[in-house]
């Protein structure tokens, strides 16, 4: 994904905001929407922790739903499950977007 910024004059006393550009007379204002880089920055990175925990979760999820254990073994398959999502949850948690979910 590629970001692409435009560079701009905001008033500091009514937050007016000019991009300069060579005018060819034709031109209109039209209000239009921003937002600011390090916002859209912060929403894209709990975005990533957020995806990169549903990636987990998802592979979880279908190793449960896919597993069938045999007779008398359950309890070994659960504790065996548990600690394979315990190690992929801390994995996720050290992730360095990880913090941005928590917010």
């Amino acid at each position: 994904m590629s970001i692409e910024y435009m560079n701009a004059w905001q008033c500091i006393g009514c937050g007016k905001i000019d991009g300069p550009q060579n005018c060819v007379g034709i031109c209109q204002d039209r209000k239009v929407e921003l937002v600011y880089a390090a916002d859209y920055e912060a929403l894209q990175s709990r975005l990533d922790a957020s995806q990169a925990l549903l990636a987990v979760l998802s592979a979880q999820m279908r190793e449960i739903v896919n597993t069938q254990p045999r007779n008398a073994e359950w309890e070994r398959n659960y504790r065996a499950l548990q600690a394979r999502a315990a190690k992929a949850l801390a994995t996720v948690e050290r992730h360095p977007a990880a913090t941005a979910i928590k917010r």
